[in-house]
């Protein structure tokens, strides 16, 4: 009889456990296609051969605010590898080529900002606005460090017929032009995750 109960109770955690996966997959490939959508929702700063502002920086936040740190990483990251294969999820089109350009790093800078929003959630001891005000900054900021470093190593260093660019234009130009508008998008998608984060936990559990 006992047998029973334990083998009933197994299967049903294994359901359970099955219901959660479910649930992830679900959710990942909703940010996967939001991360597509906001490729094509950005404006053109026409300086130097242009910088884009979009709303991609936005829905990475979320992703891991509400779906953690691997799930939100993963999301991001799956949305990644399909520009890569070919798809044209990414702004201008897809393809291995991308990670010859030497802005490719913004795009990895967004997996980067996934991660650690999640992280920071995770570890945060009281969420309050202000918290996830600070760690959404931050973690975008994350986003900001990968696509420098990248520009810099590709254009100084592994692209011999690029022009390199100097850190008073990394700075100026790739930096200072368009981080106002990614400090407000952040914001925004801070104050969503603190309103969205405990509907999304209700969701998860079932």
């Amino acid at each position: 009889m006992q047998n029973e109960v334990h083998q009933k109770v197994s299967q049903s955690a294994g359901g359970a456990e099955k219901m959660s996966a479910a649930r992830e997959a679900a959710f990942c490939g909703l940010f996967v296609a939001l991360m597509c959508i906001g490729a094509r929702i950005s404006i053109v700063i026409p300086i130097g051969t242009g910088v884009t502002v979009s709303l991609q920086i936005l829905f990475a936040l979320l992703a891991g605010f509400l779906l953690g740190p691997r799930a939100g990483f993963r999301s991001v990251l799956i949305y990644l590898v399909l520009g890569l294969i070919g798809l044209p999820v990414y702004a201008h089109g897809g393809g291995a080529s991308y990670l010859l350009r030497p802005t490719y790093g913004f795009l990895i800078g967004f997996a980067a900002a996934a991660f650690l929003a999640g992280l920071f959630r995770s570890r945060m001891k009281r969420r309050t606005k202000t918290a996830y005000l600070i760690f959404g900054e931050l973690a975008m900021l994350s986003y900001y460090a990968c696509g420098l470093v990248y520009l810099y190593v590709m254009t100084n260093f592994l692209l011999p017929s690029a022009n390199p660019v100097g850190l008073r234009t990394l700075a100026f130009v790739w930096f200072f032009s368009t981080v106002g508008p990614d400090l407000v998008i952040g914001a925004a998608a801070s104050l969503l995750a603190f309103r969205l984060v405990p509907v999304f936990d209700r969701i998860r559990r079932g």
